[in-house]
């Protein structure tokens, strides 16, 4: 896979791991993306969100990733995926203060070369751009001083 053509879809929830860029997250119906107060920030079908960290526009990416040396590999593994077979939901994010993206609702998130994927009805993203589980949280947020 080489081209923009040839990227992955999925259909339902889906979340776009850019390599050393966004998340890029779509739905069939509107996504709801929530503060760390569960006030809605938007409700959209398509959101790009940030995830190294810089933006000046958080939760929402402006593309200052473009500033960093590579962020991360391209690929990524979960040991709690599950499956997800059969479920529909709205899928919904919660920017949390100072901290991860929280993710609610039947979600398959891979990266644009379609070497990793994995299934989830919940997980943990990170934001900050400095976890060593990208794309998962792993609480660096928290040495790094993260602020949203």
């Amino acid at each position: 896979m080489n081209g923009k053509s040839d990227k992955p879809n999925y259909p339902g929830n889906s979340i776009m791991v850019r390599p050393n860029g966004p998340l890029i997250c779509k739905s069939d119906q509107e996504i709801t993306l929530l503060n760390a107060d569960n006030e809605v920030i938007r409700k959209e079908k398509e959101l790009v969100l940030c995830r190294c960290g810089l933006s000046k526009n958080k939760p929402f990416c402006d593309s200052a990733h473009y500033q960093l040396p590579m962020l991360d590999a391209e690929t990524f593994t979960d040991d709690r995926e599950e499956d997800i077979t059969g479920l529909e939901g709205e899928l919904v994010i919660t920017a949390k203060k100072n901290a991860m993206f929280s993710i609610s609702g039947p979600v398959t998130i891979f990266t644009r070369d379609g070497l990793s994927k994995t299934t989830r009805t919940k997980a943990a993203l990170c934001r900050c751009g400095q976890s060593a589980n990208k794309p998962f949280c792993d609480a660096s947020h928290k040495k790094c001083n993260f602020e949203a």
